[in-house]
């Protein structure tokens, strides 16, 4: 897996209450306008609550779908990691699939602030039903699944990031179920998670799916990895592997390279 981004910064970030480009619960809410990877892609997001991180970014750069394949984002949020796929692959449909209306709703923004309202389809809907997906299937599916169990205790947070984090009617497992439901035989899912649910991430993905990669993502040279990126084949049978993986940071706050 070959990375090279920018998650962006202060530079060229501004915020707002637009209305007009929102809907539903929240939609009156500040947002501002961050770039990732170097400026390649612009994304409007809530200014308080659940904020895009490298995670999204990190889950793009680790696909590598057939040309012209479909993909789906489960949870596909404001819609960071299919921006960041389409930025690459711009040969690839991608739908997403988002339970928040103003998520969802500025996911449909920002498909159309990057130029990709032909190739990004987000929708609103909830991925334990998948009921806005019937009748489909897809070569590739990603997701970046709520890392909290749903009995996780937190801090008061905003809306927005607590159904981001943790999970709701889906644990992990019926998240990897409804994500191999929707891929076609031989299809593909990748997923970025916490480290320590791997084995949770392994156990889902018994009998169903094989020829599976699992790259930790280290936050610096020998420390623990605290997320991984793992992939899986649907119906394959072939074996394990784990990858080399990624040191994120340096010195200091940057990245990298």
């Amino acid at each position: 897996m070959t990375v090279g981004l920018s998650i962006g910064g202060n530079g060229g970030r501004s915020s707002w209450c637009d209305e007009a480009d929102m809907s539903g619960p929240g939609a009156a809410e500040a947002t501002s306008e961050d770039l990732l990877l170097g400026g390649r892609v612009r994304l409007r997001q809530p200014a308080a609550g659940y904020r895009v991180a490298i995670d999204p970014v990190l889950l793009a750069a680790a696909l590598a779908p057939p040309e012209r394949a479909s993909v789906l984002d489960l949870g596909c949020g404001a819609g960071a990691a299919a921006l960041c796929l389409l930025a690459r692959r711009p040969d690839l449909a991608v739908t997403g699939i988002e339970l928040q209306p103003a998520m969802a709703a500025l996911a449909r923004s920002n498909a159309a602030l990057n130029g990709r309202a032909e190739s990004f389809r987000p929708i609103e809907g909830d991925a334990a039903a998948a009921a806005p997906l019937a009748g489909h299937s897809f070569d590739a599916v990603m997701s970046n699944p709520p890392y909290l169990a749903a009995e996780a205790t937190q801090p008061s947070r905003a809306a927005n990031r607590t159904v981001a984090h943790q999970e709701g009617s889906l644990d992990l497992a019926g998240w990897i179920g409804v994500a191999l439901r929707l891929l076609r035989p031989r299809g593909g899912l990748t997923l970025v998670q916490r480290a320590d649910r791997q084995p949770e991430i392994l156990a889902a993905l018994a009998g169903q799916a094989g020829a599976i990669t699992v790259c930790p993502l280290w936050p610096r040279a020998g420390t623990p990895a605290k997320r991984v990126i793992v992939a899986a084949t649907k119906g394959s049978r072939g074996p394990a592997r784990l990858l080399p993986g990624l040191v994120l940071h340096g010195a200091g706050q940057g990245y990298t390279p």
